[in-house]
């Protein structure tokens, strides 16, 4: 999977510098190899559920692993993330990841990251896509209970966009540390898009339901069997 993505990266690279959508175009070409290789692989199938966004909406999707990454990357036309900011420095991904519009964020600085990611949204806003983001702030395995963060919520409210949830159940079978991959059928699905207007409170409770009580469903549906952390 890592060396595709050097060589893919390479083949693309003349492409994604002249073209608009070229960069797009790579990543999406990438991620739905590694799709592909994961299903003959180790067994691995992937299915989308749902209507998949288009447009300039947000998405805020559950984050279990690289693999939903991978899946959400293989049929959005224009993804965009808010990310970490040491991911820039990676090769190939970084500089991909920027030339797709992805907006690099300080972490450990919480509230001046919160205004930097901000001002960088408001100044990409021309820039037609789909802005991903996690509203839990990194990968959550099953069965772990983290609480959404105001990021989500604050974006929602300044973008004045419709939110369009995400619910995966891709940890079951690519966890969020190691390398042991299970075969089965990782599923990732596009829910009913939340309309802009809501108050903060209002947003961050329907969309945590929605993503967590989906999530859950999709993995019993997996197999998995609920033990709380």
């Amino acid at each position: 999977m890592y060396a595709a993505m050097a060589l893919m990266g390479l083949w693309w690279l003349p492409i994604a510098m002249r073209q608009d959508d070229g960069a797009h175009r790579a990543v999406r070409s990438y991620c739905r190899y590694v799709r592909w290789s994961a299903a003959w692989m180790i067994g691995l199938k992937s299915e989308v559920r749902g209507t998949v966004a288009e447009g300039e909406v947000m998405i805020a999707a559950k984050h279990q692993s690289f693999f939903d990454i991978i899946m959400l990357c293989s049929v959005l036309p224009a993804p965009k993330f808010i990310m970490k900011k040491e991911l820039t420095r990676a090769p190939v991904l970084g500089w991909f990841a920027l030339k797709m519009g992805c907006v690099p964020v300080d972490r450990g600085k919480k509230g001046q990251a919160i205004a930097k990611m901000m001002a960088d949204v408001q100044k990409g806003r021309t820039r037609a896509g789909q802005l991903i983001i996690y509203p839990q702030g990194t990968r959550v395995a099953p069965g772990v209970k983290l609480p959404y963060k105001t990021g989500t919520a604050v974006l929602y409210g300044q973008l004045d966009q419709t939110c369009v949830p995400v619910a995966v159940n891709v940890g079951v079978f690519w966890p969020r540390m190691g390398i042991a991959k299970k075969p089965g059928l990782a599923v990732i699905e596009f829910l009913k898009p939340i309309p802009p207007g809501l108050t903060k409170h209002e947003f961050v409770e329907q969309l945590s339901t929605a993503v967590e009580g989906r999530s859950n469903e999709l993995m019993t549906e997996a197999g998995w069997t609920r033990i709380e952390v």
